[in-house]
């Protein structure tokens, strides 16, 4: 294991029915260009030392010897690289026929589990020839080797508890999968052998991703393929990996001979989820559930980096039509936590400050949204806009643009007579362009939404995100405050897309359309520092705090997994390839964490607001933390990259 991931390869060799040896020539070769990826387990199809079809050849003394024979060949001439190789082959015990996945590395055989629950309907009889596992270990001798056969063992590799089922087993209502990682295998591999029907490979493949989601653990499976007989049946090799219900790896169908995929499995990920997720240890104990564990070889640990994707934006669904319903589900949540806020306050007004800027665009499209459902007049939403020392034409002609396009009421207040005043007040020389300069500006706007909601009996609804909690960009007790803050939940790389797929959507009328796209394609900034001798945005917030991307991706992995810098900025490598030197990323990943720690003390006082999806800050919900936590630690791992 390398930086708590596991490298597994699944294989499906092409097979000759009952000729063991042809079968072990391509077992061995295939698990050759598995451990040249790196991996250190391999998991092959049922029965495939033999083919999975031999009918009654199964009982004939023949093949079962050779079956054993071709063990031996296996455990001799398997790689060395190889910590763990699970293979399919009959197994005889006290005149009993066992379907079975045995466990061995080069030169040890650590087990035979066999298969529980044996199909029997017409194309799949297998208690003909089968008998199902037994409830207790028993010891067997297969060839030369002496061993134990029992369903519920767990084999330790390098530290990482592995599980073994067979095929059906899956099917179960309960299968032996979910005990074994109840009982602490963080990995379930399935050696099968699955025929091909219409609508089936769709079903499994789910069924393999759901099956990893539920065991919160990592889930492969290898299934017979080609060369198998096609008498009654078609075998096209299915081979997938995954890992808390996400697809890590699979192989494309219909290729004949030898295929093998790699993929590396996160286990810390698995680890941490098992951890925090307290309904897994909960059921582990309510069931009792028990395995013995067996240790196998070392394996060294591969050079090369990750074979594995990482989305460089874990909020944003890669996929056009997955964003789509990713972008309609999230805006019917902003818009049902917003109906609810307003059914049980009886309010009928809300009060927005309207920037120009992304931020205040999607809480001004929400509360469109939530009146039009609720059937209140659009004119009950009262936008005000508040130019002040920074604003540029673009933002402000976007905002009162985008404003009388969705028919709400306008205001328009001049922040600058009252600031200007505030700063002849407290003695401060407007040609000083620090914090004082702007955070004066930014509570000036609170001041004035929170007067104009008491006006017209109204509540002031928040605009900023949730990559701005996790920075702290945001004012205190200025744009960091409000009645109900309907993005916080929203990260600003997802915030864009939400903005786009309303302007795009069938429904929204073009003029509306032409203000969002323009929107979305302006640099974000705050508008407090004045524009340059072009009228253009001078302060961009990128320039300041970093990239949002980055600092997206960053926290979730801060908060999914819990992860540290170290970890965090393995996968931003891998994630962002040359987009960024790796000086980059180690710079605004240590920016991150030194903000993350010292503005802490402004998301412990948020107003309510909806979660949207399974990283948020509320103090409430899912993010508690002390507001004088010390980053020292993170810190020093950040400057140890």
């Amino acid at each position: 294991m390398r930086d708590g991931f596991l490298r597994v390869a699944a294989a499906s060799p092409a097979v000759r029915v009952a000729d063991v040896e042809a079968n072990i020539d391509n077992i061995l070769t295939v698990c050759k260009a598995a451990a040249d990826d790196g991996a250190a387990m391999v998991v092959l199809p049922e029965l495939c030392i033999t083919g999975y079809t031999c009918g009654d050849l199964f009982h004939n003394a023949t093949l079962l010897e050779a079956a054993a024979r071709g063990l031996e060949r296996l455990v001799n001439e398997l790689d060395e690289r190889l910590g763990l190789v699970f293979a399919g082959m009959p197994v005889m015990c006290d005149n009993t026929l066992y379907n079975c996945a045995v466990a061995v590395s080069r030169g040890c055989v650590y087990g035979a589990i066999p298969k529980t629950y044996l199909p029997a309907y017409n194309e799949f009889y297998e208690k003909r020839w089968f008998a199902p596992a037994p409830d207790s270990p028993r010891d067997v001798v297969i060839g030369q080797y002496e061993t134990t056969m029992w369903a519920r063992m767990i084999f330790d590799l390098e530290g990482v508890r592995v599980g073994a089922e067979l095929c059906e087993d899956l099917w179960a209502p309960l299968p032996p999968s979910t005990e074994l990682s109840l009982a602490g295998a963080e990995l379930m591999v399935n050696l099968s052998a699955s025929d091909d029907v219409i609508g089936k490979y769709a079903y499994l493949r789910d069924l393999v991703a759901q099956q990893s989601a539920r065991c919160l653990g990592a889930y492969v499976y290898a299934s017979a393929g080609f060369g198998e007989s096609s008498t009654d049946l078609v075998f096209d090799a299915k081979l997938f990996i995954a890992e808390n219900g996400r697809m890590l790896a699979e192989n494309k169908r219909w290729t004949r001979g030898d295929q093998h995929v790699t993929a590396d499995i996160d286990i810390e990920a698995v680890r941490r989820d098992r951890m925090h997720l307290r309904t897994f240890a909960d059921c582990a104990a309510r069931h009792r559930a028990s395995g013995c564990i067996i240790k196998c070889v070392a394996h060294p640990a591969p050079a090369d980096g990750l074979i594995r994707y990482v989305d460089a934006h874990p909020f944003v669904p890669s996929d056009a039509a997955h964003l789509s319903d990713r972008c309609e589900e999230i805006l019917h949540i902003q818009t049902s936590g917003l109906c609810q806020r307003l059914a049980a306050t009886h309010c009928r007004s809300l009060v927005i400050g309207i920037s120009g800027g992304l931020d205040s665009t999607l809480a001004l499209l929400v509360a469109v949204r939530a009146f039009d459902s609720m059937q209140i007049p659009r004119t009950g939403i009262v936008a005000v806009t508040m130019p002040g020392f920074g604003t540029t034409g673009r933002t402000y002609n976007n905002a009162m643009g985008l404003m009388r396009a969705l028919g709400v009421t306008i205001r328009e207040i001049s922040i600058v007579p009252a600031v200007t005043q505030h700063f002849s007040d407290i003695g401060h020389d407007p040609a000083v362009h620090d914090v004082t300069y702007e955070n004066s500006q930014a509570r000036e706007r609170t001041q004035l939404l929170m007067d104009i909601a008491n006006q017209c009996g109204g509540m002031v609804l928040g605009t900023g995100d949730l990559s701005e909690l996790a920075l702290g960009w945001a004012t205190y007790n200025g744009d960091h405050m409000s009645m109900y803050g309907v993005n916080s939940g929203v990260p600003k790389t997802l915030v864009q897309h939400l903005v786009r797929y309303t302007a795009l959507a069938e429904a929204c009328e073009a003029d509306v359309s032409a203000y969002l796209l323009d929107i979305v394609d302006t640099p974000i900034s705050p508008e407090l520092i004045p524009a340059d001798e072009h009228g253009n945005i001078k302060q961009k917030t990128e320039d300041l705090v970093g990239p949002y991307e980055l600092h997206d991706f960053y926290l979730y992995y801060m908060l999914r997994y819990g992860f540290g810098p170290r970890r965090i900025y393995l996968l931003a490598r891998k994630a962002f390839g040359e987009a960024y030197s790796d000086d980059t990323i180690k710079h605004w990943l240590r920016t991150f964490f030194r903000r993350f720690f010292a503005q802490q003390f402004k998301r412990s006082c948020l107003p309510d607001g909806p979660k949207v999806g399974s990283v948020t800050l509320s103090p409430r919900g899912d993010w508690r933390m002390p507001s004088d936590a010390s980053a020292a630690l993170w810190l020093a791992e950040c400057d140890s990259l």
